[in-house]
């Protein structure tokens, strides 16, 4: 897949997405919230990433159904091996630079670099890896239940702590 269609693909879901989401908040829920980076509470990582990740969950609850969103702070070399997800993602780089690249094997130097402020949505069951080029913040928004598959049954920590 060119870069041309990857974006093409990103934007077309961005645009659906938001329209969707933008009415489902305001009949979903009349919740406000706000939360300040300081009021952020970081904790272990779901147990489906590898180790070393630290999470936070701002909004709703990724393991139910309905709209999250949750933060995900990764050591610089932190790597996720080729995965797909049961539901869109939407990911902003709040920090750091993050490589997202796509198909079902990783290579570190055919990743895209993404700084500060990059965005990408993909489609569900879209083949693809991560790679933290330094200390990454990322920001994922979607529907629950989130999940994630490995192509590589073998690269599912959870198959490694049994």
């Amino acid at each position: 897949m060119n870069r041309h269609s990857l974006f093409n693909i990103v934007a077309m879901t961005a645009i659906g997405l938001a329209a969707l989401t933008g009415s489902a908040v305001g009949q979903e829920t009349g919740e406000h919230k706000l939360i300040t980076p300081q009021d952020v509470k970081w904790g272990p990582a779901p147990p489906s990433l590898p180790p070393g990740a630290q999470s936070a969950v701002l909004y709703g609850d990724p393991s139910k159904e309905g709209l999250f969103a949750f933060r995900l702070k990764v050591p610089q070399g932190y790597h996720i091996a080729p995965h797909t997800h049961p539901k869109p993602e939407i990911v902003t780089v709040l920090s750091g630079t993050a490589r997202l690249g796509m198909g079902t094997t990783a290579n570190h130097d055919k990743a895209q670099a993404l700084p500060t402020g990059s965005f990408f949505a993909l489609h569900p069951g879209t083949e693809h890896y991560f790679f933290a080029d330094e200390d990454t913040v990322l920001q994922i928004n979607s529907t629950g239940p989130w999940g994630i598959n490995y192509i590589n049954p073998k690269d599912d920590p959870r198959t490694k702590t049994q």
